[in-house]
């Protein structure tokens, strides 16, 4: 069987990607590292191969490689978010999936971490600390009885759930379908948003960038929250206006903002930079888009996207498909 398929890996691979990789697929197809390759040589394996693994598709594919002409059927992606890719470049025929679930519990840990130390105030009062104020009487909030909305119900936001459960939050999942899930209290459609949105002590936000959620956060959807909600964002920055959030956090100083995901995010050691002074205000919480990186999350992902393709390979379901409508006008 694993000289009839061949599955190409576009992605820089190490030794324990290539053990992961040999582990789960070794026995269904053979294995191709084309990182390394020059141009043509990626390409003719890549046309070769039946599936790809990739995390970087213009980086890791050259142009043309993945038109209709050539045996590739699926493409597997390490990563969750597949907002970069420009699906206008990709033949119809081919299936595409992301690495669903793949970071569920380090984005969720991330995501705790955050509304907890929004909840008590922490940033702030360690600045007051800083300014030799000891506000011991300011008040804090707790979760214990709070209504945290989820906006999308995936891995992260079903773990997420879990999670503020254990504070003894009351969970409201806003899903595409508004579909009952037992992982809630209360199930929501993104139709329902406005409804929700004045019952939420905690809105975090772990939806995919596509068409319909790009802005799907502005200035009506915050001006019906409460004054003293916390919004945690790790799904990805465009999901939110950014100048109406800037102008709510500037003038609702009691509205705090836990930001993972930014409008616009550096590549390599090039400097970061805003379009609104976020970080100047004292009921923002930043942090550089990292939630997914902590020990062994990359190779545990390897191995869930590895999985999947030999789903693909051995004709099972995949999960993770990606809807090209959700990306193409």
């Amino acid at each position: 069987m694993a000289a009839e398929r061949l599955v190409a890996v576009g992605y820089q691979a190490d030794e324990a990607f290539v053990k992961i990789n040999s582990e789960v697929l070794g026995d269904a197809a053979e294995i191709v590292y084309t990182y390394n390759l020059d141009d043509f040589a990626r390409a003719a394996e890549i046309r070769r191969a039946d599936a790809l693994l990739a995390y970087e598709l213009p980086k890791e594919v050259p142009a043309g490689a993945l038109g209709p002409a050539g045996n590739l059927g699926f493409v597997q992606f390490l990563s969750t978010g597949v907002d970069s890719v420009d699906f206008t470049e990709l033949p119809d025929s081919l299936t595409v999936a992301c690495n669903a679930g793949a970071y569920a519990d380090a984005v969720s840990e991330q995501a705790v971490a955050m509304i907890l130390s929004l909840a008590k105030r922490l940033p702030q009062r360690h600045a007051a600390l800083a300014a030799g104020r000891f506000e011991k009487w300011a008040p804090a909030l707790t979760l214990n009885g709070a209504t945290c909305v989820i906006l999308g119900f995936g891995g992260i936001g079903t773990t997420t759930a879990r999670m503020l459960r254990a504070f003894g939050a009351r969970i409201c999942a806003v899903t595409r379908t508004g579909t009952a899930t037992n992982d809630a209290d209360v199930t929501a459609s993104i139709s329902d948003l406005h409804r929700v949105l004045p019952t939420a002590d905690v809105l975090v936000i772990g939806l995919p960038l596509t068409l319909a959620t790009r802005g799907l956060i502005g200035a009506p959807e915050l001006a019906l929250m409460k004054p003293s909600a916390i919004l945690v964002n790790v799904g990805r920055g465009p999901i939110i206006d950014q100048a109406a959030l800037y102008e709510h956090l500037r003038t609702h100083q009691d509205f705090t903002a836990g930001i993972d995901t930014w409008w616009a995010e550096p590549a390599g050691d090039a400097p970061f930079r805003t379009d609104y002074p976020f970080l100047d205000l004292p009921n923002v919480l930043g942090s550089p888009h990292n939630s997914s990186i902590v020990a062994g999350a990359m190779t545990s992902a390897a191995r869930l996207a590895a999985v999947n393709v030999r789903r693909y390979l051995l004709g099972e379901p995949v999960i993770g498909v990606i809807r090209r409508s959700d990306y193409v006008e």
